[in-house]
C-alpha cells in the first residue's frame, strides 16, 4: 500500500503542480509527500520532479513513468469498482433488443424466473427483427442471429440455429413425405419471411438452392409453428423453436439425414452487448443467467 500512496501523491502532485497542494488534499503533512516521492526516486534511481520555490515539474522521465502511474491507478480503482459491483445487488433498468422468434420462443418463457432472483431490475423488452442500434437507443443487451456487427460489440453465443426441415403428421399423411431435396419442388412450403432468410439452402459439399415453387410466406417463426401445426406444409425451422412439439411428436422432423439451411451458411443467436472496461451487474447477471438456463438447444 506504500507503493500506491506514493504513486498517489505523486500523481496528484503532477496535476496541481504543488506539493502543498497535495497536501491539502490528502490531509498529511508536506513534509511527508516529500519524504515518499523522494523514497520513489531513490528506488527507481531517477529523478523525476524538477521542484522550484513556485511549482514542481517534470523531469524527462517524470514524464514517462507519470504515463505509467495514471494507468496503475486507474487499473486499481477499476478492481475496486469491480469487487464493490460484485457486492452490489444487481438493479436499474435493463433493456433488452431481441428477435421476435427466440424471444418468444426461449427468453420470455425464463423472464418471470429472472424477476424473482433480481426483483430490483426493472426489465423493457424489445421484440423485433431490426437491427437496433445500441449506444442511440439505449440497449444493453441485443439478442441477434448472424455475426457479430463491429469490433466495438462483444457477441456471447447462446444457440446455434440448427434449422429442420420437418412438418405435421397429418400434413405427410394427406400428401406424402419427401425423400430427396428434390421432391420439395412439388410439397406446399412455409417460408420465413426476412429477406435475407427466404430461400432454401441444402448444406452439403456444394451448397444448393432448393427449387421450391408452392410457397406461403410468413414474418414471424411462432407463425411458421402454427402454419406447420395445422397442416400448411413443411417449413425449415430452428430446432430451439420446435423442441417441445418434436419430443411430443406434433411436429415430425424430415430427411434428417440432410442439412438444410434458409441462408447460405450456418449460423447461431447471439447475445450482443458494447465492448466496456466494465459491463454493469444487471447486465452481468442477465448474461449469466442465459447461459445456465438455455440447455439443450442445439442438436
Amino acid at each position: 500500500m506504500s507503493s500506491l500512496n506514493r504513486l498517489l501523491y505523486f500523481n496528484c502532485v503532477v496535476e496541481t503542480g504543488s506539493i502543498s497542494q497535495a497536501s491539502r488534499i490528502f490531509d498529511v503533512q508536506p513534509s511527508s509527500i516529500s519524504r515518499q516521492l523522494a523514497t520513489l526516486e531513490q528506488e527507481l534511481g531517477v529523478r523525476l520532479l524538477n521542484k522550484t520555490t513556485r511549482n514542481t515539474g517534470l523531469t524527462e522521465a517524470g514524464y514517462k513513468y507519470y504515463e505509467f502511474s495514471q494507468r496503475i491507478v486507474s487499473e486499481f480503482d477499476e478492481a475496486k469498482r469491480v469487487v464493490n459491483d460484485l457486492q452490489e445487488k444487481p438493479s436499474g433498468k435493463l433493456k433488452i433488443s431481441m428477435t421476435v422468434g427466440f424471444g418468444e420462443s426461449v427468453v420470455l418463457p425464463l423472464i418471470a424466473k429472472f424477476m424473482s432472483l433480481y426483483p430490483d431490475i426493472d426489465i423493457k423488452l424489445e421484440l423485433t427483427e431490426r437491427v437496433v442500434d445500441l449506444v442511440e437507443e439505449n440497449i444493453d443487451i441485443a439478442i441477434r442471429s448472424g455475426r457479430l456487427p463491429d469490433s466495438t460489440m462483444i457477441a456471447k453465443r447462446l444457440a446455434f440455429n440448427n434449422f429442420l426441415l420437418c412438418a405435421s403428421p397429418q400434413y405427410l399423411v394427406s400428401n406424402g413425405t419427401p425423400h430427396t431435396p428434390e421432391d420439395l419442388v412439388d410439397h406446399q412450403c412455409i417460408r420465413y419471411g426476412y429477406s435475407r432468410w427466404k430461400d432454401w439452402y441444402l448444406m452439403a459439399k456444394e451448397r444448393t438452392r432448393l427449387i421450391i415453387n408452392k410457397t406461403i410466406s410468413v414474418n414471424s417463426v411462432n407463425g411458421q409453428k402454427q402454419l406447420v401445426l395445422n397442416g400448411s406444409g413443411l417449413a425449415l425451422m430452428p430446432f430451439w423453436a420446435i423442441k417441445n412439439e418434436l419430443a411430443d411428436g406434433t411436429i415430425i422432423q424430415v430427411m434428417p439425414e440432410h442439412v438444410f439451411s434458409p441462408y447460405e451458411e450456418l449460423s447461431a443467436t447471439y447475445a450482443i452487448y458494447l465492448k466496456r472496461d466494465l459491463i454493469s451487474p444487471k447486465t452481468r447477471v442477465f448474461l449469466d443467467f442465459l447461459a445456465e438456463h438455455i440447455v439443450g438447444l442445439d442438436i
